[in-house]
């Protein structure tokens, strides 16, 4: 206990540089956090203070039980677009309680360790998945970028080149946040005709207050509530886990996932209690806060207390912040998220790795939907993994003084046991049969099933069959499920 108390206390506080990178790093995420809150809200069909209460109370409570330092997790899109239908139907207050059922699922996936589930995701599908997430954050951008006039593109322009050069200067304070000062000071003092985050939404004034949603407590409640719930808490934890994956390998440091699972879910129940949509990890905002120097727990705190600081002291300074600012930090955002290593690996990498990278990213893109682009992407690495783990399999046949003798190598399972059970056709010449496995192995009782199914045909051809060499493994699946023999051992191996 006392060693978990001192690696928790330094997730907070390291030292004093590492403090002030955090403490800057999250004022310049909170920044970016406002116009992403309110977008997320319009596409719920909420109203703004919904998703920057969100935003504050999930940034917050993460930052106390998550499992990763310096993962910035708010409302976000992922989940805005699953509830629309409900708050269409069924009004805001729903929502809220749907919510508070999200995170009791997500604390009880972490309680039953569903984030082992990880282990199943390959390398691929995580590029694929950070370079769709790069495209989208990019994609979003474009609505700020039409229409508009040339002081728009010029100021884009000017914040990148901030953003790019002025760490040559000095990396003291993070580029990002003076990019956004110095281009709200221009935009305000000329009176630049530029988008404003105020022109995205009406921003609350005050603090949010504590609440249980107004729902009736009724079975009827539950089974509407319960599949978006469910799909929520699906798609969060997906989506946090892998955003975790990513700042784990930006950082060269571990997290724990399983709490996380369970923080996640602490803090979608928090922010539904202050009045906010469900959230959970954010790759842009978390790609921010890292590149920004922040890596503890206070540069996800102060991400989410600095938000609300501005929602109940400065909004009206806010809202005149020009969304140009914004856009060139999410565009280098994007930029610095795109694995750009991964186009030259397109060639160097085997093509079944390649061809699951590309397809993750194309039905990322083309649906919107996260879930199922890795979905996608876990579903064909599993299938080329089966293909080629089916090719790592060999049949000989060798025959001596009317003996026929098998020797098996590689793996029996069920997408190899149709290439198992054919080498064993046509045998004519032999009356004794030996099936020699010891170089084999057999998995799942498609194995199990084949061979009994050569077993009972050579028997009825009329020959002798025995089958030697079981590692200690398969000698025990087929003890439990074979129709035949059985191989009769505790140790080492004896004939069928």
């Amino acid at each position: 206990m006392t060693q978990f108390f001192s690696r928790y206390r330094r997730q907070w506080f390291s030292d004093a540089r590492t403090a002030r990178h955090d403490i800057m790093a999250g004022i310049v995420v909170a920044l970016a956090l406002i116009p992403e809150a309110i977008g997320f809200s319009i596409i719920a069909g909420v109203d703004p203070r919904v998703g920057l209460y969100a935003s504050v109370a999930i940034a917050i409570t993460i930052a106390l039980i998550g499992g990763r330092p310096g993962m910035i997790s708010a409302a976000t899109a992922a989940v805005a677009v699953l509830v629309g239908p409900l708050v269409r139907d069924h009004g805001v207050e729903y929502l809220f309680a749907a919510t508070i059922l999200m995170g009791v699922v997500q604390i009880i996936a972490g309680l039953l360790r569903l984030d082992l589930l990880m282990q199943f995701v390959s390398r691929s599908v995580i590029t694929g998945f950070v370079n769709a997430l790069a495209i989208l954050i990019f994609m979003a951008q474009l609505p700020q970028l039409t229409n508009v006039g040339w002081q728009t593109y010029a100021m884009v322009l000017g914040g990148l080149a901030i953003i790019y050069l002025f760490p040559r200067i000095t990396k003291a304070v993070p580029a990002p946040l003076v990019a956004i000062a110095l281009l709200s000071a221009l935009s305000i003092g000329l009176g630049l005709p530029v988008h404003t985050v105020g022109d995205m939404g009406r921003l609350p004034e005050g603090l949010p207050s504590l609440a249980l949603p107004q729902v009736p407590l009724t079975w009827d409640t539950l089974r509407i509530i319960l599949p978006y719930s469910v799909t929520m808490a699906a798609v969060g934890l997906l989506e946090s886990l892998l955003t975790a994956q990513i700042v784990d390998d930006m950082t060269d440091s571990d997290s724990d996932k399983q709490r996380e699972c369970m923080g996640q879910g602490g803090a979608n129940i928090v922010a539904s209690l202050f009045g906010g949509m469900g959230g959970c990890a954010m790759i842009g905002q978390s790609v921010i806060n890292v590149t920004s120097g922040g890596r503890g727990r206070l540069s996800t705190f102060v991400a989410g207390a600095f938000l609300l600081f501005l929602l109940a002291v400065l909004g009206p300074w806010v809202g005149r912040i020009p969304m140009p600012a914004l856009v060139a930090v999410m565009v280098m955002v994007s930029i610095g998220t795109f694995s750009w290593a991964s186009i030259a690996n397109l060639r160097r990498h085997p093509p079944t790795s390649s061809a699951v990278m590309l397809a993750t990213v194309v039905v990322v893109v083309a649906t919107r939907d996260l879930s199922l682009g890795v979905l996608t992407g876990v579903l064909l690495s599993g299938i080329f993994f089966a293909a080629k783990v089916q090719r790592m399999f060999a049949v000989e046949r060798s025959v001596a003084d009317g003996r026929a003798t098998y020797r098996v190598t590689g793996q029996i399972f069920f997408a190899s046991v149709d290439r198992f059970t054919r080498a064993f056709t046509g045998e004519e010449s032999a009356t004794h049969v030996r099936i020699d496995v010891s170089g084999a192995h057999f998995w799942d009782i498609s194995g199990v099933g084949a061979l009994d199914k050569i077993i009972a045909r050579l028997r009825r051809e009329g020959r002798m069959v025995e089958v030697v060499g079981y590692n200690r493994a398969s000698a025990d699946i087929v003890d439990r499920f074979a129709l035949h023999d059985k191989t009769g051992v505790e140790t080492g191996a004896v004939p069928h």
